[in-house]
């Protein structure tokens, strides 16, 4: 007698136990979603498809469930060595902006490199209105032409929804022989105060009309003699301090975040390149200039950063410092699944205790207070 009574508790108590553990399984999916989400708004990645009917399907399942925060477009396709990418007219643009922020619940960042000059986007060939480089700007330096041409761009980009635009470059143009700063004018001067001044009109502009500028790229990219698409960029003997300048003049500017450079500088750290650097990020942006905006990783395919680390530890290192969005323009090369891939990876080491929870929650508050201002 004793034992049935003492067998029917024993299975009372696990009924009790299994329910209490049923209890807690949704809590628990809840949670793991939530902090997915959270995650999802520090990816900002690239896509193929000029209307919403040719965006890859995974794509728009991951916007339906809110683990993006971010899209860039470009106009060419690097794989394809072709023009046919997300940009066709500022109609078909528009639309397809449009339809991208209606699958997601939050707002969208919808970024685009629209400098002006040689790095646009936004061609008059496919009917949008014509541009200058930063460079004719600084050369001419007269305040009223850099006010017409910044105004000009925020009104194209606010007309067409596109909220973040990855400029202006503040940049000195220090190395003229550089191939990817120089050789393309993408600098207002090689003198601070001439790129302080251009930039500051560029992002009030802009921030007029909603949009988040960027300052680029950080410490400083003016000076190097290699392009850190195709390669590392060593700027030990070439860099110096004064190209911290405009960045941290700049640093205090609303509406506006910082783009990291995919450069190494051994006297500020001897392993990573600024990206993935907490010498770099968290001592010089955070600490000393007491920026709490959003930081933007340059393009994460680089080859500066891909060819030298696995993609698991570009992620971890940028994460640990200080970056808030990780961009992968998904344009050197393709695949549909990188923000699946990047979420999942980064949700794995925040539950090993790799990347703290917290960390990812400074991220997600510094994301979401600048979309408030969009």
């Amino acid at each position: 007698m004793k034992n049935g009574i003492r067998l029917i508790i024993f299975t009372l108590v696990l009924t009790a136990l299994s329910c209490k553990s049923k209890e807690k399984q949704p809590e628990q999916n809840k949670v793991d979603i939530t902090l997915k989400k959270k995650i999802g708004q520090m990816i900002m990645v690239g896509f193929r498809g000029d209307a919403i009917q040719k965006v890859d399907t995974v794509l728009k399942n991951q916007l339906k469930n809110g683990m993006i925060g971010g899209l860039i477009v470009f106009d060419y396709d690097v794989v394809y060595k072709k023009a046919d990418r997300n940009i066709k007219s500022p109609e078909q643009l528009k639309k397809l902006v449009n339809d991208l922020q209606n699958l997601n619940e939050d707002r969208l960042f919808i970024a685009v490199d629209q400098e002006g000059g040689k790095v646009n986007r936004l061609k008059p060939t496919y009917g949008f209105p014509a541009s200058v480089s930063a460079k004719y700007l600084g050369a001419i330096d007269i305040v009223d032409s850099t006010q017409f041409y910044a105004q000009l761009n925020a009104k194209t980009l606010k007309n067409i929804g596109i909220n973040l635009n990855f400029a202006p470059v503040v940049d000195m143009d220090i190395n003229k022989n550089n191939p990817v700063i120089g050789g393309y004018e993408r600098s207002f001067s090689e003198k601070a105060e001439v790129v302080e001044k251009h930039a500051a009109i560029w992002i009030d502009a802009h921030a007029e009309a909603g949009i988040i500028s960027t300052l680029k790229h950080f410490p400083g990219h003016g000076s190097a003699d290699a392009d850190s698409h195709k390669g590392i960029t060593d700027i030990t003997n070439f860099w110096s301090i004064e190209e911290l300048i405009p960045f941290r003049k700049l640093s205090n500017k609303k509406a506006m975040a910082i783009m990291t450079a995919h450069v190494m500088n051994k006297e500020l750290d001897s392993t990573y390149p600024a990206t993935l650097s907490k010498n770099v990020i968290k001592k010089i942006i955070r600490d000393q200039f007491e920026f709490d905006g959003l930081v933007f990783s340059d393009d994460l395919q680089m080859k500066a950063v891909n060819a030298m680390f696995p993609f698991e530890t570009i992620l971890k290192k940028a994460i640990e410092a200080d970056v808030d969005i990780l961009v992968v323009g998904n344009n050197l090369e393709y695949d549909p699944d990188i923000s699946i891939k990047m979420v999942d990876a980064i949700y794995k080491m925040v539950q090993s205790g790799e990347i703290s929870k917290e960390r990812i929650e400074q991220s997600y508050r510094r994301i979401m207070t600048a979309k408030k201002s969009i």
